[in-house]
């Protein structure tokens, strides 16, 4: 009898050899200048150039549970979308544009189609923002996480000129906010659908007519992204919200300046969220505090410059107003 080996204990060293080798290959893929040495080192390489006074930013972040609809539909492309354009947003807010990005990968046993469809996904993603993908992990953990799962986390690192930072410090009251469509629920509220819904591949491929899809294509569509559309526009940018979980009420006070808060107006809310509210019974407060309801990215900026933005963006529309406290 052979004596144990590493497969005999659930971990297949010559699989994740072969899967890191096909992964190299993909994030070649996003090479932009500025990458000495991308995946392969034990560390990335990023030569930092074109920049006065650069100020670094960096956020990191999960795609959660939308990855269960993922599973049950067999589609995982979209997820790989997901976690770079959600990162992008994130660092976008403080007016800080994508250098590089680094992503983790866990599963109890390797999938190499499921591990290879979320690595185009982020390459794709980060080829349209001229983005990098400069390194990451691929973890095969027996025992820790259940069979047909996994978890996808991203890093991304960013930069801007420090003159040119985003802080919201300038806001004023009577400044206007103006929102940018989401694409659906984006990567936030997955908990609470699934809740409600389930996650069968039955019900996951149930079509609604006031979605004129199926329940499952609506939910599997990608985070969307903002930084192209907005990149040129940032100078006349006072503040951006990222609405994500904690929906309005979490997101916009946190770019605010003590002593102002604001106020929504109406605007129509897509069918999903409707479809939602319904089947759930879910109190419109809990809607909007949870869910982005149609809106994925708030800017913040004055009256005179609430045009511009809207001639550029086109799909940018008022939302809101900010308002003094006591004055919502």
């Amino acid at each position: 009898m052979e004596s144990p080996n590493y497969a005999w204990a659930g971990v297949n060293i010559p699989l994740a050899q072969d899967i890191k080798k096909k992964v190299g290959q993909i994030a070649a893929t996003t090479a932009r200048d500025g990458v000495l040495k991308g995946p392969g080192l034990f560390g990335g390489l990023f030569e930092l150039k074109g920049y006065r006074e650069p100020v670094l930013v960096s956020s990191v972040d999960g795609v959660g549970t939308k990855i269960k609809i993922a599973l049950s539909l067999g589609r995982h492309y979209s997820i790989g979308q997901d976690i770079v354009n959600h990162c992008v947003n994130d660092i976008l807010t403080t007016g800080a544009g994508p250098l590089f990005f680094l992503d983790y990968i866990a599963m109890p046993s390797l999938k190499e189609e499921i591990i290879e469809e979320l690595v185009s996904g982020m390459a794709g993603a980060l080829r349209e923002v001229n983005c990098a993908l400069i390194g990451g992990e691929t973890a095969e953990m027996p025992g820790l996480y259940t069979e047909d799962s996994y978890d996808l986390v991203g890093c991304i690192i960013g930069a801007v000129e420090k003159d040119q930072i985003i802080t919201g410090n300038n806001i004023t009251a009577g400044d206007v906010i103006l929102g940018l469509p989401s694409s659906g629920l984006h990567t936030n509220g997955y908990s609470l659908v699934r809740k409600i819904f389930g996650t069968s591949k039955e019900e996951l491929e149930k079509y609604y007519p006031e979605l004129g899809t199926t329940l499952g294509e609506v939910l599997l569509k990608p985070h969307r992204p903002y930084y192209n559309e907005l990149r040129g526009v940032l100078g006349e940018i006072k503040g951006l919200a990222h609405i994500t979980g904690g929906g309005f009420e979490g997101n916009i006070p946190r770019i605010l300046p003590p002593g102002l808060t604001f106020r929504l107006d109406k605007w129509e809310v897509p069918p999903i969220f409707k479809l939602i509210q319904e089947r759930g019974q879910i109190d419109e407060k809990e809607m909007y505090r949870v869910f982005n309801m149609g809106i994925g990215m708030a800017i913040i900026t004055s009256r005179e410059n609430a045009q511009k933005i809207m001639a550029v963006t086109q799909e940018a529309k008022i939302i809101g107003e900010v308002t003094n406290e006591g004055n919502t």
